[in-house]
């Protein structure tokens, strides 16, 4: 058992090095080439819509290292198995680890943005691989050989040695570069041409554990298809509109920032986004009008998609009417008075008021094609997701939490609400144990397609306690209790959960 134990320590040893080092070369290159971030990215594409939703509800933010350390736990045990080989025929070890990598290959050869160069990782990966894999076996023979058991078992220990500090030396200088290079660039902004008041102040001193009234930068959800984080640079970025236009046109970073400059307060959420769910977030936006970039190149009379493409061939399509109907979409530079974070979309992404982030949120925009859903089908499209998928009303309780113990008398019930596309939040109810819906108090507004803030003064006694929020707009109407998940469309239903009372 112990020699089993030692020949797989062969295989995973000689797989870290292999990404080790092809991890540092990626960093170099392009972050989304790295062996196990292609295969992840690829297990993502072809993962059920319903199990894609099911790990975002059950692991939120951790989706995507959870992924990761999954992909790499396969690996690492396909890795075992091809030390394990290597013990009875050195081709059969090696030729498992090429398969690996081949499976590996066969991802990046079939990522959307797909250049030569991206398969020179998964090559240094094999050819490393292979190599210390051999070092291995062959430190493991000279050992068996050699009449003194000391010597013999030193030279194995030094190849181990000599590897594993390989690959923590590739991995960690990986891991930094691609810091580096993700770095933010020092972007001068210009001012908006139409300013808006500062933000009044929020209810979150007020109501111990209720969301910010602004979501800062580093706190901001993120969901979208990337592993990694991509590095592209506002130096030699450009914007296209083309496909159903008067002419095609292409403007630079600096051409863009030359536009008119708008700030809008604006609530964005996710389809992915659960009843009382995490991903939803309110920031200060500074953007050229997408109306104003659109007639750069002026509009035909077909097209009734914006299909909006990434630098890396990802793509979201957005209904022309709904894009171009008077809301305030924004082809966006700023992000809460700063450029945008690269998580976020640097240098531009789009921003579209009242409907959900898939058919309005492309980062890293380098493409806008006005075309026909009949003619063109966009990444989410492809997947059965609504075309038309303007965000639902609905109401947040964020304090207290579920299933938390509170001191019995006064508690405040605090959360958030939003409303884009109704008229804004008119109100907000509370309802205890199924009883009546009463309303809560309001925190200041800054727009109907910002969220407000809202907090109850909620009487407790001992037991156990059912409350729930609703939501009421500005057109009268009232948030659906209708349960609804995200997919297609997005989640409905009232936010309701147990609290305990000591």
């Amino acid at each position: 058992m112990r020699t089993q134990l030692r020949w797989a320590g062969y295989g995973v040893l000689a797989t870290l090095v292999g990404v080790g080092l092809a991890h540092l070369v990626a960093a170099a290159l392009d972050p989304a080439s790295s062996p196990v971030l292609a295969v992840g990215s690829a297990v993502i594409d072809l993962t059920p819509t319903p199990v894609k939703e099911w790990a975002i509800a059950t692991f939120g933010t951790a989706d995507k290292p959870i992924l990761i350390g999954s992909v790499m736990a396969g690996v690492l045990l396909v890795s075992a198995v091809a030390g394990i080989l290597a013990r009875r025929r050195f081709a059969l070890g090696a030729g498992l680890l090429l398969v690996e990598i081949g499976i590996a290959s066969l991802a990046v050869v079939t990522n959307s943005g797909f250049v030569v160069l991206d398969l020179v990782p998964t090559v240094v990966a094999a050819i490393v691989g292979v190599a210390a894999l051999a070092w291995l076996v062959r430190a493991h023979q000279q050992a068996e050989a050699d009449q003194s058991e000391q010597g013999g078992r030193r030279g194995v220990l030094l190849a181990m040695g000599a590897l594993g500090a390989t690959a923590a030396v590739g991995g960690g200088v990986g891991e930094w570069l691609g810091r580096f290079r993700r770095a933010p660039e020092n972007i001068a902004l210009p001012d908006p041409v139409e300013t808006i008041k500062s933000l009044p102040r929020g209810l979150e001193r007020m109501v111990q554990g209720i969301t910010p009234f602004r979501t800062a930068n580093k706190d901001f959800y993120r969901v979208d298809t990337r592993l990694d984080t991509p590095v592209v640079d506002s130096v030699g970025w450009t914007l296209t509109i083309d496909g159903d236009v008067d002419q095609e046109v292409t403007i630079t970073f600096d051409e863009l920032l030359e536009m008119p400059m708008i700030e809008r307060d604006i609530t964005m959420t996710c389809v992915s986004n659960s009843v009382g769910g995490e991903f939803v977030g309110a920031a200060r936006w500074l953007g050229v009008r997408l109306t104003d970039v659109l007639e750069l190149a002026g509009v035909g009379d077909r097209a009734d998609q914006i299909l909006s493409t990434d630098f890396d061939g990802m793509t979201i399509s957005t209904p022309l009417e709904m894009a171009t109907d008077g809301r305030d979409a924004m082809i966006v530079v700023g992000m809460n008075g700063e450029q945008l974070p690269r998580a976020h979309g640097f240098p531009v992404r789009m921003v579209i008021p009242g409907l959900y982030g898939f058919i309005s949120a492309t980062k890293w925009l380098t493409r806008l094609t006005l075309t026909t859903y009949a003619d063109t089908e966009a990444y989410w499209t492809e997947r059965d997701w609504a075309i038309d998928a303007p965000i639902k009303p609905s109401a947040r309780i964020d304090t207290p939490k579920a299933l938390s113990n509170v001191d019995a008398g006064e508690v405040l019930v605090g959360g958030v609400a939003w409303a884009q596309n109704d008229g804004g939040v008119d109100k907000v109810q509370v309802r205890v144990d199924g009883g009546e819906w009463q309303d809560a108090e309001l925190g200041p507004t800054a727009g109907e397609i910002y969220w407000r803030q809202w907090f109850f003064r909620w009487e407790a006694d001992s037991g156990s306690h059912r409350i729930a929020a609703r939501t009421l707009t500005g057109d009268g109407a009232t948030q659906t209790a209708e349960r609804a998940e995200p997919f297609p469309s997005g989640s409905s239903g009232i936010h309701e959960f147990i609290v305990n009372v000591a």
